[in-house]
């Protein structure tokens, strides 16, 4: 699986509780501290639910 193919189906998920996000209201943000793209659904959102950034491990609310 190529690199782009990975961040395809990263993309399509809610970093929080990885649920599918296509078609859904979700918010999308770069990561503070590498700049990667991540995904979360208002769910979480709602929630505060914790993050992790697939890339560098950073931990946000």
């Amino acid at each position: 699986m190529s690199e782009s193919d990975t961040e395809a189906k990263r993309a399509r998920k809610c970093v929080s509780c990885g649920i599918n996000i296509s078609g859904t209201t979700a918010a999308a943000f770069k990561c503070p501290d590498c700049g990667q793209q991540i995904y979360r659904c208002a769910k979480c959102r709602k929630q505060s639910n914790l993050y992790e950034c697939p890339d560098c491990g950073f931990r946000g609310p």
